[in-house]
């Protein structure tokens, strides 16, 4: 198994532990992909997918956490926010 398949098993069993914190507020996340360059990108979806504070829960939540436990990842990007 290869580094990037490791990282991305960390990456997505981190937010499995985040996403029923989420689901309480009526909102999921979803991993996409990590890519070469250490960005984990995420679906929000539900109620997450349209408040306006999900990108601050993105930030300050979900990427805090990941980069907390994983300091090589350099950000979690939401594909679905603009």
């Amino acid at each position: 198994m290869s580094n990037h398949e490791e990282l991305t098993i960390k990456v997505k069993n981190i937010i499995e532990q985040i996403r029923p914190y989420l689901q309480a507020d009526g909102g999921d996340i979803s991993f996409v992909e990590l890519t070469e360059d250490k960005v984990v990108n995420v679906e929000l979806q539900g109620a997450c997918g349209s408040c306006p504070f999900s990108r601050m829960t993105l930030k300050n939540g979900v990427e805090e956490a990941v980069k907390k436990a994983l300091p090589e990842i350099k950000s979690v990007e939401a594909l679905n926010l603009f």
